[in-house]
């Protein structure tokens, strides 16, 4: 790893942690909803990447660990997705 693709791996983590904690602000904006759970299957496929094709990786702790935060993640928003979706049938027929 050199010094510039540290730093951008760097700048990801950080835009996808700001992309996270503002829909764990505004739960309910879907878009916003989307593009997270977006982030985290980008975060999975590139571990799993790392690991099965590209062969850079070990699957150690330090791998295994975000591999393990997205799955856990990516899981709880698809279920949360159900809620979130079930609560905008129900703000519809209030309107009606």
């Amino acid at each position: 790893v050199n010094g510039l693709q540290a730093r951008t791996f760097g700048v990801w983590t950080m835009l996808s942690s700001v992309i996270r904690c503002l829909c764990a602000i505004d739960i309910r904006n879907r878009t916003l909803y989307y593009i997270t759970l977006f982030t985290f299957f980008l975060g999975l496929v590139h571990f799993l990447s790392e690991v099965l094709i590209y062969h850079t990786a070990a699957l150690t702790i330090g791998v295994m660990a975000p591999l393990m935060v997205a799955s856990f993640s990516i899981l709880g928003m698809l279920i949360g997705l159900q809620y979130l979706e079930v609560e905008a049938l129900s703000q519809n027929k209030k309107k009606n």
